[in-house]
């Protein structure tokens, strides 16, 4: 168990402390158990909160694919933008640089308003301009709701992307360029493996942040987990109950994502090699054929 998790846990369990510390020494209108009997009976509604877990759940595919989907795309194109402001190509760099510029600089709410409403007004046009008969009506508001989380995770991966591309050491690309690499070859096996390394972390945290986002996806009119919840609350009057149901939710996926992406950053990890070889020790960089002398044990 990590250090962070022993001290939360110490935390909660002061604070679990204190309560009962409190309901024991102040004096109410009610004794101790009289006191939580009443709260689970008038004030937290025990069966309202372990029944909205059913349907809250049974959301959690759609936002699974919301996440999965637009992370997919958003790490293709933020690659892709990556490249075009590490190459500087003209025009493409300009755009880029816009593009990049009003996502970062407006909420991904305001965002998901204009593609759920700028999109059929385009496509409305279209059809006006050149007769043609696209069916707006019939467009899945997961469309909307994918491209919008697809465009902002590429806007933010792109520069994850590029800052782990710009920190590959230049004399390991050199010295693979040296053994005849072409510059594909060299950026699959040089380039990418390291860089991977070194954004595995911050792309896990925007995975992580991008499912926690799903939940404006009732924007665009898809139901998932979090609008689950407020349909629940808003159906029995036990709000409150329904929205810890779906943080209990979010926070159990959320550990298994956080376990999951340490575990890959783990695998990427890369450690030097040791060979023992004629009392030779081979260390350091796979292209570096120096050697360092070491008694044999």
């Amino acid at each position: 168990m990590k250090k962070t998790t022993k001290i939360a846990l110490s935390i909660l369990a002061v604070i679990v402390l204190a309560l009962i510390i409190i309901s024991v020494t102040v004096k109410g209108h009610y004794t101790f158990t009289a006191f939580w009997g009443m709260f689970f009976d008038k004030i937290f509604n025990w069966a309202a909160f372990i029944s909205a877990f059913k349907p809250i759940i049974s959301r959690v595919p759609t936002s699974f694919i919301i996440t999965l989907v637009a992370m997919a795309i958003g790490l293709v194109l933020g690659l892709f933008l990556a490249l075009v402001k590490i190459n500087q190509l003209p025009v493409l760099n300009q755009l880029r640089a816009l593009f990049v510029s009003f996502i970062r600089g407006t909420p991904i709410y305001v965002q998901l308003l204009l593609t759920y409403t700028g999109i059929p007004l385009i496509l409305k046009a279209i059809n006006l301009n050149y007769g043609t008969t696209y069916n707006i009506n019939a467009i899945s508001p997961m469309f909307f709701v994918i491209l919008t989380f697809a465009f902002n995770e590429a806007a933010y991966n792109s520069e994850t992307i590029r800052a782990a591309i710009e920190s590959v050491d230049v004399g390991q690309i050199e010295a693979a360029k040296s053994l005849g690499m072409t510059q594909v070859q060299v950026f699959k096996r040089v380039i990418l493996p390291e860089a991977a390394t070194v954004a595995v972390a911050p792309l896990g945290n925007a995975l992580m942040g991008l499912l926690k986002g799903t939940s404006l996806a009732f924007v665009a009119g898809v139901i998932e987990m979090t609008a689950e919840a407020k349909i629940i609350g808003g159906s029995s009057f036990r709000v409150f109950e329904s929205y810890l149901a779906v943080a209990l939710v979010y926070w159990a996926i959320n550990l298994v994502f956080e376990n999951l992406i340490r575990l890959l950053e783990r695998k990427l990890q890369i450690t030097p090699k040791q060979k023992k070889k004629s009392g030779l020790i081979q260390t350091g960089n796979p292209f570096d054929h120096g050697y360092s002398t070491g008694e044999q044990s």
